[in-house]
């Protein structure tokens, strides 16, 4: 009878756990956040200690795993509405490597070293640093990177005749500006980040004039406007009307 009541609260456990995990979204298989590894850690060890005690109320290890479930999709919720409580929750991405060059102080930051960061590198196909144009460690510990265009230089030449017979466009990121993320978000969810255009030096003028030639007439119609580095900027109109 032992072992049927311990196999009986193995499967049980299983299937429970099962469910939390699959109710709190595939965000919490494709990407472990500080915030989603402590949750699933707890959920474990909850899980764990109800198979070993088979004396303890079932409901004892049931309950908390609830009030887990609970919290994570509370969190997760408030998240999606609240940019900044999302960073606070999740951090921000860091820069690791921008024009060939790593920011060595960044990488202390972070306690990356660089074993670390030559092996995500090599995992990648990337043979040189000088291959990469950007390297972000994001919050999942996953390094992403933007290698340099190949025919970029190839391009370039070409088009310095042009460039001398037609006026110079001034880019819109100015020189020397620090990549949080790429691309940079200029609206989410229909709200300006002034911090961003702030760094840009650009205003909100500026900004609706180009979500007015994309069909907006409004910030709140726009679900997502980002600009790379590369000066291309994309606009996903949330409330377009036909």
């Amino acid at each position: 009878m032992e072992w049927l009541g311990l196999s009986w609260r193995t499967v049980l456990m299983y299937i429970i756990v099962f469910i939390v995990l699959r109710l709190m979204g595939k965000r919490e298989i494709g990407k472990l956040s500080v915030l989603d590894l402590v949750v699933s850690v707890m959920i474990a060890e909850l899980a764990v200690i109800e198979i070993e005690d088979p004396d303890n109320d079932l409901m004892h290890g049931i309950l908390p795993i609830l009030i887990l479930l609970i919290v994570q999709i509370l969190s997760a919720y408030a998240s999606m509405k609240n940019r900044k409580l999302r960073l606070m929750l999740d951090g921000k991405p860091s820069v690791i490597i921008a024009k060939g060059q790593i920011y060595r102080e960044e990488l202390n930051k972070q306690r990356y070293n660089l074993d670390d960061l030559m092996l995500q590198l090599r995992e990648q196909g990337i043979t040189t640093i000088d291959d990469v144009d950007f390297a972000i460690l994001e919050t999942s510990g996953k390094l992403s990177i933007v290698p340099k265009a190949d025919q970029q230089q190839q391009q370039q030449q070409p088009s310095q005749q042009q460039d001398d017979q037609s006026p110079k466009q001034e880019p819109i990121i100015p020189y020397g500006f620090r990549y949080e993320m790429l691309p940079i978000p200029l609206i989410m969810d229909g709200k300006v980040q002034d911090q961003n255009l702030e760094k840009l030096n650009k205003t909100r003028f500026w900004l609706k004039n180009i979500i007015q030639e994309k069909g907006a007439s409004q910030f709140k119609d726009v679900l997502l406007c980002t600009i790379d580095h590369k000066d291309r900027i994309y606009i996903d109109i949330s409330n377009k009307k036909d």
